[in-house]
């Protein structure tokens, strides 16, 4: 791997990239635009705009990516998916496995949100999803779209077996799912009879941000000088259902904790926790 290093963004979790924007969302909903052509230095953002309905619902936006269908024909961005993850882990209902699906639109350089669906995996307390014998430290799960093949990927670190598990499912479209009052748009619920596949890969240890580029999902993990979590990149390979490389930043002298992965065409933009703003070539 080799590693180029651009300039320093806002900090926050994960982030997507679209039509020469990148988004950096954060764990209370706050998503700031840039310009993709302009990361060097201490770039400007071009706007700050909060995700719709953060009152009533707030993904941790551990994992954020874009889809490949539209609201409206004429919207410039397809549909954005940002993941819950462990934001209502002190709740009763922790909400594990739940994807919010927003509407982007852009008016010059206003941005605004909406909430037009939730997904949610709801098996996470069978034991396909989670291990058997012990408590997982993180069972909330990433989720990632494989824009190519109208794929939703949900994932889950096992603690007791040491390793991640991968479902795919039919990407669930925009009419799918039934009304749900609370939230005011469709909710998706995938059941066991819905996955198409899974299979069990290395363990990701603390996962963080993911996007699937050309048939691999790109999942970063792992914490800043944190001996047993350190910070890694894996390269999983759908097709063949394997990991096919894995990267410790360490090795390269970086050693802050991972948080942003996604690609504009076949560049790679990774960003960590502080936001320093880097490319990396596989």
């Amino acid at each position: 791997m080799e590693i180029k290093t651009l300039g320093k963004i806002i900090n926050g979790q994960d982030g997507a990239i679209f039509g020469g924007y990148l988004f950096r969302l954060s764990e209370k909903g706050n998503c700031t635009a840039y310009n993709i052509k302009d990361l060097s230095g201490n770039p400007s953002p071009l706007a700050e705009f909060n995700l719709d309905k953060r009152d009533l619902i707030v993904p941790h936006c551990n994992s954020v990516c874009f889809g490949n269908e539209y609201y409206d024909k004429n919207d410039e961005f397809p549909l954005l998916y940002a993941n819950i993850y462990n934001n209502y882990a002190s709740k009763e209902n922790k909400l594990k496995g739940v994807t919010c699906v927003y509407r982007l639109e852009r008016k010059e350089n206003d941005f605004t949100t909406t909430l037009v669906q939730i997904i949610e995996v709801g098996f996470t307390e069978d034991s396909i999803w989670k291990s058997e014998d012990i408590n997982d430290k993180r069972p909330y799960g990433n989720s990632a779209v494989d824009s190519d093949s109208s794929t939703f990927y949900a994932f889950t670190m096992r603690d007791g077996e040491k390793n991640t598990r991968y479902f795919a499912f039919d990407l669930p479209k925009l009419c799918d799912g039934v009304f749900d009052d609370k939230y005011g748009v469709n909710r998706v619920v995938l059941k066991k009879k819905d996955i198409q596949h899974y299979f069990d890969c290395e363990y990701h240890n603390f996962m963080q941000g993911a996007c699937i580029h050309k048939g691999v999902l790109y999942s970063v993990e792992g914490f800043t000088h944190f001996e047993s979590a350190p910070p890694v990149i894996r390269l999983i390979d759908l097709k063949e259902r394997k990991q096919k490389s894995a990267f410790n930043f360490e090795d390269f002298g970086l050693y802050i904790e991972p948080e942003l992965v996604d690609f504009d065409g076949d560049t790679c933009y990774y960003s960590d926790d502080v936001g320093n703003m880097y490319t990396l070539s596989f």
